[in-house]
């Protein structure tokens, strides 16, 4: 089994304040000979009658200890090959890449970082991982804030 993340419990706790329902944890999915194990997967459930259902899979990562650019390519590396495979596997569900506000302060300001998450498209979840809640939420068309903030 893939061992979680320092920050685990925290976004999948902010997740369901978000008012996320968590479906899988984590989410397995195989393609080819291609196993991974995204961290959660998780559903929102409509809150208005015309608007539809999403579903998210996230993959978390805490830039704690050892050097952030060899946490960012194997963050990035990960959001990659998991994005192709869950496009093909479940192609309803958006993959995120869950970030602690530190982190995303830090090596995700950097301008050749800014260029890689827009270039390739990667959706973050930024959060609080002193006071466990979702700060924003950044994907390829635009940034929206949490709701429990």
């Amino acid at each position: 089994m893939a061992r979680k993340d320092a920050y685990h419990d925290i976004v999948k706790n902010a997740l369901e304040k978000d008012g996320w329902t968590i479906t899988h944890d984590p989410l397995h999915l195989e393609m080819g000979g291609v196993r991974i194990n995204i961290d959660l997967g998780a559903e929102q459930q409509p809150i208005a009658a015309e608007k539809d259902g999403e579903k998210i899979a996230v993959e978390i990562k805490s830039f704690v200890g050892g050097s952030d650019i060899n946490e960012l390519e194997k963050a990035i590396g990960q959001y990659l090959l998991y994005s192709i495979v869950l496009a093909n596997e479940e192609p309803d569900r958006k993959l995120y890449l869950a970030v602690p506000e530190t982190a995303y302060y830090g090596i995700f300001s950097e301008q050749a970082v800014i260029l890689l998450v827009k270039n390739q498209n990667v959706r973050l979840i930024i959060f609080d991982e002193f006071e466990g809640r979702i700060i924003q939420w950044i994907d390829e068309k635009n940034t929206k804030k949490s709701s429990n903030n």
